[in-house]
């Protein structure tokens, strides 16, 4: 499991948004998945995709590297966000326009303040 814990450690910090998630960005394969996938795409995020389906070392490796149960999981500058939940409250709420804007992540403003309208 070391092998994955390291390509987990350098994608997460190579990259300033990563997303790891069933499927790919342009095709999710898990409800949860295409959520938080769906909300980074509408918003204009510029971020990495990694399929767990496609990497077993990965798949468990990325639960044990965040010690967070499910998939998928968001990183943002090397720290983990949180799954399907809470990023779907932290875009609700504006705390991810607060979190992109902290940490100089370009994104839709208007995009994110459409999707707040749509589920008022």
């Amino acid at each position: 499991m070391t092998d994955a814990k390291t390509r987990i450690d350098e994608t997460v910090k190579a990259n300033d948004v990563v997303l790891y998630m069933k499927g790919t960005k342009s095709m999710p394969q898990c409800g949860f998945s295409s959520r938080v996938a769906g909300v980074l795409n509408y918003m204009g995020v510029d971020y990495t995709d990694v399929n767990v389906l496609a990497d077993d070392e990965i798949r468990q490796g990325i639960k044990e590297y965040s010690d967070w149960p499910t998939i998928p999981q968001l990183y943002v500058k090397g720290e983990f966000v949180g799954g399907c939940d809470i990023i779907t409250e932290m875009t609700l709420s504006g705390e991810l326009d607060g979190l992109f804007d902290q940490n100089g992540v370009t994104y839709d403003k208007d995009a994110a303040d459409k999707i707040r309208a749509a589920n008022a």
